[in-house]
C-alpha cells in the first residue's frame, strides 16, 4: 500500500508544475546526446551570475526529477548555495547546511545502473546529477552540474537532466571559485547563492 501511495505521489508531481511557463529553453549544450523523451524545465537563478536553464528527463529518472521539482516548488532551494566547486569538474549545491552534510527530510532511490536502475544519461559537460553519500539511496537535495565531461560517474550517480542555456554561468562559477582544499570546499562567505529554482513547465 505504501509503495502504491508513493508512486501516486510521484505521478502527481510529474503532472504538475510551479512558477512561470515558458517554451524558451535555448540551444542544447550536448547535441550528441539522445533527445529526452519526457521533459520538464527549470531555471536556477544565481546571485551576481545569472540563470542556468535546465531540461529535466523524467523518462530516465522519474523519482529524481519528481524530488527536485517538489523541493523547488516548496522553495527549499531558495537562498541555498553552491558549497563545493571544482573547476574542470563540477559545481555542487542544494545543501541547507552549506557544508556537504545536509539535505532535505527525505532520501530517494538512486536511479543508476549500479543500483539496479537503467539510466541512459551520461555525465557529459552540462549534465545535472544527484550527489549522495556511500549509500546508493542516500540522495536527498544536493545536486551537481558538470562543467566538463565526467563520464567516469556513469552508472554510479543519478543524472537527471542537462543545461540548455546558461552553461557560461556554471563555468564562471567554477572559474571564480577559490576552494580551500582538494575536495572543492568553498568558505561560507564565498559560496555563490542560489536565489531560487523555478520549474517553468
Amino acid at each position: 500500500m505504501k509503495k502504491v501511495l508513493i508512486l501516486c505521489f510521484v505521478f502527481a508531481l510529474l503532472l504538475t508544475g510551479c512558477g512561470k511557463k515558458t517554451n524558451d529553453t535555448g540551444p542544447a549544450v550536448q547535441q550528441a546526446a539522445e533527445p529526452f523523451q519526457k521533459t520538464r524545465h527549470a531555471e536556477i537563478s544565481v546571485r551576481d551570475y545569472g540563470t542556468i536553464k535546465l531540461e529535466l528527463d523524467e523518462g530516465s529518472a522519474p523519482i529524481t526529477v519528481a524530488n527536485f521539482i517538489r523541493l523547488a516548488c516548496d522553495g527549499f532551494y531558495d537562498g541555498l548555495t553552491f558549497h563545493r566547486i571544482m573547476d574542470g569538474f563540477m559545481i555542487q549545491g542544494g545543501d541547507p547546511d552549506g557544508n556537504g552534510t545536509g539535505g532535505s527530510s527525505e532520501k530517494i532511490k538512486g536511479e543508476f545502473s549500479q543500483n539496479g536502475v537503467s539510466n541512459p544519461i551520461s555525465h557529459v559537460k552540462g549534465v545535472i546529477s544527484m550527489a549522495r553519500a556511500n549509500d546508493p539511496d542516500s540522495a536527498s537535495s544536493q545536486f551537481f552540474i558538470t562543467v566538463a565531461d565526467s563520464t567516469f560517474l556513469d552508472g554510479s550517480y543519478a543524472a537527471f537532466g542537462r543545461v540548455t542555456d546558461g552553461m557560461d554561468v556554471a563555468e564562471r562559477i567554477a572559474k571564480d571559485a577559490k576552494p580551500v582544499d582538494n575536495n572543492g570546499t568553498i568558505p561560507p562567505e564565498q559560496q555563490p547563492v542560489i536565489e531560487r529554482i523555478v520549474i517553468t513547465d
